[in-house]
């Protein structure tokens, strides 16, 4: 396979720079959503952590109360906050000590150490409200939270809660799991759609660049061959003065061929482009062979057989195709050249070596190099070009008796205004 041309490549490195810069800006707004999710959740899960204490420590201070400078605990036995909670216990001052501790569930053990029980009974006796905090409790990390318990006028006693936020944590971190593959696999999904969707959007315009190229080449196989018998004609009147005028005839004739070629190419290229539409006028196709035949430079074993037809068409685009089907046939072909025309038919055929039956079609194709192409690949799939777009068909069969038939067959009423398709 032939590598792309550098516009093309060109075209193929944008859009995988498209397909990056989409997966790029979508892998950011994943990021910045995934942040906030997650610190929406961290958030979320420490206020409800706080709740679950507090809410806890305020009820079960509400059912431990002082009678006569006595502590009552008993309601704390049957009380639900009470047996659900991880960690429970109660603390009442000793004097002007560090408190000590009047109950603790499952065990003393699971609490805090003294120094911070310390702490946590000096900011309720400081704050006289419900306080939290974190600190360590039976070799785990607990968040903690102890209500005040009031004895008249001062805080006798506090209700401290703990919980472990290690379940919390947990379901927090697989969410961050979860969503770092989430959005890697999101970032991957629309790294291939950005690709799929650059690819849709380039594709006319590698059409374009590709139906570019294609007329370029085309349009060098159709003026290269006028261009070299205008410079031998041209070169041949200055080296012998008295052929002179006859070789400024045939120049000029040469240059209106060139004219007609020029046209021709231009109104295929606005057809090609979608900016025009074909016109088809009725005409003699008789007389567009004979004329074409005749401008051939060099038309040596050439026979026309002609019967009067009338079809529409474009009198240039015909001309091309015919004059392409000629020259394949006298470069390819060998010996002498046929050229019959019957009602919508051209039939040009030569005594060359033919064409398989498999490579057939192929010939036909654009930039195909064979037996029977023109060398380029252009010639014959101009021919297939015109013909498609005048309503007809192009062909290759074997000749009776050897060598090559390729045919043009042209409906006998096309459309006018056929668009190409």
């Amino acid at each position: 396979m032939s590598s792309p041309s550098p516009a093309a490549a060109r075209l193929h490195r944008a859009r995988w720079v498209a397909t990056l810069l989409f997966a790029a800006t979508t892998a950011a707004c994943l990021l910045v959503l995934a942040v906030i999710a997650v610190r929406t959740d961290g958030v979320s899960r420490a206020n409800d952590l706080d709740h679950d204490v507090s809410h806890r420590a305020d009820g079960l201070a509400r059912t431990v109360y002082y009678d006569d400078g006595a502590l009552h605990l008993e309601a704390l036995e049957d009380d639900d906050l009470a047996r659900s909670a991880e960690v429970l216990g109660v603390l009442d001052s000793a004097g002007q000590g560090r408190p000590r501790i009047r109950s603790a569930s499952p065990s003393p053990a699971a609490l805090p150490d003294a120094e911070a029980l310390d702490d946590l009974w000096q900011q309720v006796r400081r704050d006289e409200e419900t306080v939290l905090a974190d600190a360590p409790g039976g070799g785990r990390d607990h968040h903690w939270a102890a209500a005040p318990v009031w004895d008249g006028d001062r805080i006798g006693a506090a209700v401290l809660v703990g919980a472990d936020p290690a379940q919390g944590r947990a379901a927090h971190d697989q969410l961050v799991r979860r969503l770092a593959l989430g959005s890697a696999a999101l970032v991957l999904a629309a790294a291939a759609v950005g690709h799929l969707l650059s690819g849709r959007a380039m594709r006319p315009a590698l059409r374009a660049l590709e139906q570019q190229e294609q007329f370029l080449a085309e349009a060098a196989h159709e003026l290269r061959t006028p261009l070299a018998a205008l410079r031998l004609v041209v070169e041949g009147g200055a080296a012998s003065p008295p052929r002179a005028p006859a070789a400024l005839h045939e120049a000029v004739r040469l240059v209106d061929r060139l004219g007609r070629l020029v046209t021709g190419l231009l109104a295929r290229a606005r057809v090609e482009a979608g900016t025009q539409e074909v016109e088809l006028t009725p005409l003699r196709l008789d007389q567009v062979v004979e004329a074409t035949v005749e401008e051939l430079p060099d038309r040596t074993g050439v026979t026309v057989a002609a019967e009067a037809t009338v079809v529409e068409g474009d009198p240039e685009l015909l001309a091309q195709a015919v004059r392409n089907l000629v020259e394949n046939a006298l470069r390819h072909g060998g010996g002498p050249v046929e050229v019959s025309v019957t009602a919508g038919r051209v039939a040009v055929r030569d005594h060359g070596p033919g064409v398989p039956d498999a490579q057939r079609a192929r010939v036909f194709e654009r930039r195909v190099t064979g037996a029977a192409s023109t060398g380029t690949g252009t010639g014959l799939a101009i021919v297939r070009w015109v013909a498609e777009l005048h309503g007809g068909t192009a062909r290759l069969s074997a000749a009776p008796g050897g060598g090559l038939l390729a045919e043009l067959l042209l409906p006998g009423h096309a459309r006018a205004g056929h668009p190409l398709r």
